[in-house]
Order: C-alpha cells, then structure tokens, then sequence
C-alpha cells in the first residue's frame, strides 16, 4: 500500500433509534503536508513591499530632487557664466531671430555680437599691458603710503618731543598687517573645509528656484502642473510639442531664445494672455486647430484656453484662464441690483455680463438686427429677455414679442409690449407671422412720413420672435396659396424679416430673433447675415458656429462649438460693432448675466411704473367667439380716445382671422351704434372716446344683451 495511512474514527454521535446500535467507520485522509516557501522568494517579496513602499518612493524621489537640484544648478550658472564671457548668446538670439524668420532682428543681434567681441578684444590687449602698470601703481602707492606714514610719524615727534615717535605710524601699520595675516591663517582652514558646502548649497538654491530636477522627482503638486503659473518657457515647450513640425524645428534651433516669439504675458482678468509670433513657415490655423492639445500642454482644460488672430501678420493671441476661473459664476447684473437704473435706446449700452478679462461686457442696441442663437437649454432666452429688459427701462421702446415656446419665459413684458403671443402651435406662428407682417406695414408707414417729412422721429419698435425656428419650419399655406414658413420668396415669416432687416433699421423698426440648433432649414443665409448684432450660445459643430457668426469671426477665432454643453450656459460668442472687441479680433466671448423670473418680473415693474399704462394685446386662439364691442375697450386701453383706424389695427392684431378685412370704419361705426354710441370727429379725425365705449358695455349688461364678433 505504499506511504498511505488510512485512520479509522469511530463515529460517536448519538444513534437516531435506541433499538440498534450502528458502528460505522470512516476513512479520513491526513491533512495536506504545509507548503513551504523558499527563502530567496520570501526575500524578494519584502524587497518588493519595501521598494514600492509610499514612503520609500518619496524619500527616494526627495533625495534623488535635491540632488539633481545641485547639478541642474550647476549647469545654470555654467550657462550664465558662459554666456557672460562669450558671444553665445547673441549667436543665439539671432539663431532665434533667423528661425522665426525675423531678419531685421537677427541683423540687429549679430551687430551686438560684434561689438561685445570687439569690446572684448580691447580688455584682452589692455591685460597685456597690466602687470607693468600693476607693478608701478603698487610701487607708487607704497613709496606714497610710507612718505604718508613717515611725515606722520615726524609730526607727532614735534608734538610729543619724542625722536622715536617719528616710525609709530609705521609699526602700527605693520602691526595691523600681521593681524590680518595671523586671521587669514585662522580663517583659512574652516574656510577651505566649509567652502566647498557653501558652494553646493548655493548650486543646489538655483537649481531648486529654476525646478531644475526631473518630472519624476518633482514634488506631486508640480508634476501634475495643475493651476501652475504661466512663464514664457511654459508657453515656449507647449507650443513646442504642439505637433508642428516647422515650429518643433524652428524652437529647437532657437533653444533658450525660443521666449524672443512671444511678447509680454500680461494679467487679463480671470488669466494671462500673450501675443505669439510664429516663425517663417508656420500658419496661424494650424495652431488654432489644435486648441486642445495646446491647452493640455499648458496643464488647462480646453475651454480655459481661447486662441485669436490679432492684427499683426503670422501672430496669434492666447488667452490663457486661471485654473478652475471659468467654472465660477460671475455676480448679479445690474438690473437687478441697481433699482435706479435707466436706459436710453440710442446713447445707452446694456450691461449684459463679463468677458473674460472680467471686466464688464456692454452692448449698444441702437439701430441693430439682433441674432442670439445656440443649443436647447443653454440660456438663449435669458440672454436675449436681459436685453429687453434692460431695453424696457427707455420708455420711448416699444415691443412686439412672440413667444413661440409659451411657458411663460416673456409673461413679464405683459403691460410692458403692446402685442404678446405665447404659443408653439401652428395658429401662433401664424399670429407671429402677421404680428411681423403688420411691423413691415408700420415700417413702410413711417418711410413714407420721413419722405414727406425728413425731420419725421419715430419710436423705437422692437420685434422680438424667441424660438423664431418654428416660424421658419412652419408647414401651413395660407389661403393665398403662400406657405407660412420657409426660405422661398413666397415665405410670408421669411420675406417679412427680410424687408425689416433691408429698410427697418432707418426708421427704428429692428428684428429681434432667437433660434434653437441653427441649420440652413430653419435659419436660412440671407435672414442670418442680416442681423447687425450676432451671438451663439454652445453650438454641436464648426459649420453650425459658421450659420450662426459667420465665417469671418470663426476664422478669427470664434468657437461657440467649443464650448461646453451644459456647463457654459449663458456665454456666449458675440460678433457685433455694438459691443467692444479687442483690436484685430472678430468677435468676442461674453458671460452673461442670468436673470432669474422672479428678479426678472421685479425688473419688469420697475420699467411698467416709467409707462402710461400700456395694454398689451395677448392674440387668443383662432375660432374663438369674441365679444367685440369688449375688445374695443380692451385694446383702447387707458387712452381716453383713440383714432378708428388704430382700433381696428389693435382688432386685428390681437384676433387676425376674427377682425379681418371685414372689419371697416363702417362695421366698427355699425358696433357702437348698435349700443347708443358712435365715434366723434375730434380735430377733422374720427376717434373712439373710452368713456362712450364703457358707457356702452353698461348699458348692454344691463340690458343683457351681447354683441359677438363673427
């Protein structure tokens, strides 16, 4: 049977019936024998736990830093001893100079050169002649000092009637030489036993100022580079391993004269920015088209970095944020913390948010079309209602608004603009339609009176469509047989903002539009290019960044399609000559103040309380039966008269299908004297005066009668 044991165990557990007793026997195999683990692999193990120990890679890495810290500090003051006694580094700079393809400057550096070696030269050819000169200026001043000493010595003799008082000078001289001596002799040995200390101690403070060690060995706080300031030799190695191959070769042959492409990096609000030269060779693009990898260079995130071509030939501008900077909400705006603030439309400029040098971000609305647009839920309607508001503090302004979204997002401007739909249904953007229809024949009225009267003012009229996409995507055709949306000459929305934008602009009618998702389906070219005012909110790609500022301020620089989604909300990219853009850029980012519906309805108030009671006509649905002679109060208002024709205006503005071309002077006339009432001449004009209106409805309650408009 070999080396097996099998032992027998007597199973001692108590017996299930008492009647019989059961012995059972069972084989139990001996434990498996102990592994044993050999010496040399237990010792490697603990050398394994004990190297890549936490605290044995640090103490590692500390000791192998301040070592390196000494012969990186040693190579720094060899360099800049080098440098100092030869002409290395005007051979450098103009390496530098004729890399970067500046040859002006390296025509002025090797002038420079030439007169350090020339400079040079001279004090060579003077040592020459030195040890002579030496020589007689040392026997000269010795011959003087002991004459000196000696006519001393001769005046305290007189003094004192002592001959021998004639050499004290001397002796005490050459007593004070000795003393000197026998302290060089005691300093000298500590000194030669220390100096060699002092020596390293002193490489090893510039090499720690300079981080002159391995990224390895770097403490961990500068090998992650998180939130590192920014020097000329961070800018100069990011730009080096951008991936370009002509500026990777032009930087390496500049070596430490690489920081002469850059100008100065000064503080520029939440950041620094800094003008780049590129060297001969190097395009602007293709710097811009690597913002990413330029920002990570940096240790930034990609939305910390902008980068924009200023109005210097082959130069591009970094404007480089604060680590973390962006990600901080910026304060309040004005208009909810200034209760005193005013507007005025044509010298004023709203307070619209910050850029990101920090400093306040105001725009001028006077005579310009307006285009905000951006992705869903980004802040375009409270980018655009800030400026509205703001606009609603000049009580000359009037407002048109569509709200084709109808949430509630402009119920404040109720009292505030004359005209208010809120909707997404076909029927509103069919008011919204004929809401910028009747602002073409109010445009066209108003050219006509400054043709017979160049002197002619108007009021400013502000007609705001937010969500203006739905108008454009419209499917519905009209009973003339002409679509209600498009981008067709037979597109009612389309060829009534484009009339606003071709002649609004001289008589103070201008087109205020909000748009979700640009594409040439739902905002077409011509409707987009003819907003003076152009803004974007976070885009999904270049093209739509295209659509929405055009090509001129996206190859400038311009990125709302870098901008991140859900994070960025309420910045946007402006490209407008209302707004101040740094010299040579296109256009220019903004973080907008956000004002909330309750701050936003308190604004609101404060603008009702500047007017004279305004009513707002809110435009109901189509078909609904409407009490006419009800609505002429309504939209009379407050006025205490008003002209026929303006009534039937406001009729057929707040129900268009309802008060159509039937409605005539005639039929208006009819109405009231159905009730006892009729308009009056009032200055050779026919009016509507209020009183005679409510006196009418009065009478009809109390007679119970009701007059519906068919």
């Amino acid at each position: 049977m070999g080396d097996n044991v099998v032992h027998l165990r007597k199973n001692t557990d108590p017996p299930a019936d008492t009647t019989a007793t059961v012995t059972t026997l069972t084989a139990v195999p001996d434990p498996a024998p102990p592994v044993t683990v050999p010496l040399w692999v237990r010792s490697g193990r603990a050398i394994k736990r004990l190297a890549t120990d936490e605290r044995t890679t640090t103490t590692a890495r500390a000791v192998a830093r301040h070592s390196l810290y000494v012969v990186g500090g040693a190579r720094i003051v060899a360099r800049r001893t080098w440098d100092g006694r030869t002409a290395a580094r005007y051979e450098r700079y103009m390496r530098a100079a004729e890399a970067a393809g500046n040859m002006e400057a390296a025509a002025e550096w090797e002038e420079r050169g030439q007169r350090f070696r020339e400079a040079r030269h001279r004090r060579r050819m003077d040592l020459l002649h030195s040890p002579l000169d030496a020589a007689k200026s040392v026997a000269v001043g010795a011959g003087m000092s002991t004459g000196v000493l000696v006519a001393l010595g001769v005046v305290m003799a007189i003094n004192t009637g002592r001959a021998g008082e004639v050499i004290t000078p001397l002796a005490a001289t050459i007593d004070f030489i000795a003393l000197l001596i026998r302290i060089v002799q005691i300093v000298w040995g500590p000194a030669l036993t220390i100096g060699p200390f002092l020596a390293l101690l002193a490489l090893w403070g510039v090499g720690r100022h300079q981080q002159a060690a391995p990224a390895w060995a770097l403490p961990a706080n500068a090998r992650s580079g998180e939130g590192e300031p920014i020097t000329p030799s961070i800018v100069v190695k990011a730009l080096r391993d951008l991936g370009v191959p002509a500026l990777r070769n032009a930087i390496k042959e500049m070596g430490d004269a690489g920081a002469s492409m850059l100008g100065p990096i000064r503080i520029a609000g939440c950041g620094v920015e800094v003008d780049v030269t590129l060297p001969s060779g190097v395009a602007t693009n293709e710097v811009q088209n690597r913002r990413r990898k330029l920002a990570e260079n940096l240790t930034r995130h990609e939305h910390e970095v902008f980068i924009t071509i200023p109005a210097a030939a082959r130069t591009v501008r970094l404007w480089i944020a604060d680590s973390g900077a962006l990600d901080e909400p910026i304060g309040p705006s004005p208009l909810v913390t200034d209760e005193t603030m005013t507007a005025n439309y044509k010298t004023g400029k709203a307070q619209w948010g910050q850029d990101l040098r920090g400093d306040a971000a105001a725009i001028s609305l006077y005579q310009r079309h307006l285009l905000v647009t951006g992705l869903s839920n980004q802040g375009k309607t409270a980018a655009l209602r800030a400026l509205a508001l703001w606009l609603a503090l000049d009580r000359t302004v009037q407002f048109w608004i569509a709200d084709l979204k109808g949430i509630g997002d402009w119920a404040m401007f109720e009292g505030i603009a004359k005209v208010l739909i809120e909707g997404p249904s076909d029927d509103h953007v069919i008011q919204a339609t004929e809401m910028v229809e009747d602002a073409v024949e109010e445009m066209n009225r108003r050219i006509e009176a400054r043709r017979n009267d160049p002197t002619a003012v108007f009021p400013p009229l502000i007609v705001l469509v937010d969500e203006a996409q739905l108008a454009f995507m419209c499917p519905v055709v009209g009973d003339d047989k002409r679509p209600y949306g498009g981008s067709k000459a037979t597109s009612r929305y389309f060829m009534a903002v484009r009339k606003i934008h071709n002649q609004g602009r001289a008589v103070d009618v201008l087109m205020w539009q909000g748009t979700q998702d640009p594409t040439d389906q739902n905002l077409p070219k011509l409707v987009r290019e003819g907003a003076h005012t152009r803004a974007s909110l976070v885009l999904g790609t270049e093209s739509q960044a295209r659509m929405a500022l055009g090509d001129k301020a996206v190859d400038g620089g311009a990125a709302p399609h870098l901008l991140r989604q859900g994070m960025d909300k309420g910045t946007l990219v402006v490209a407008s000559d209302g707004i101040t853009i740094p010299a040579g850029q296109a256009s220019i980012t903004v973080r907008t103040h956000f004002i909330d519906e309750e701050p936003a309805a308190e604004v609101a108030d404060r603008a009702k309380a500047l007017r004279d009671g305004i009513t707002t006509l809110r435009v109901v649905e189509q078909g609904e039966e409407r009490d006419a002679l009800a609505d002429v109060a309504d939209v009379i208002g407050d006025a205490p008269r008003l002209r026929t024709n303006e009534v039937l205006k406001r009729l057929h503005a707040l129900a268009p299908k309802v008060y159509g071309d039937q409605w005539t002077n005639d039929r208006l006339k009819s109405l009231l004297e159905e009730h006892g009432e009729e308009p009056k001449k009032s200055h050779g004009v026919m009016v509507v005066h209020r009183d005679h209106v409510l006196r009418a409805l009065a009478n009809r309650d109390t007679d119970g009668s009701t007059s519906a408009a068919e």
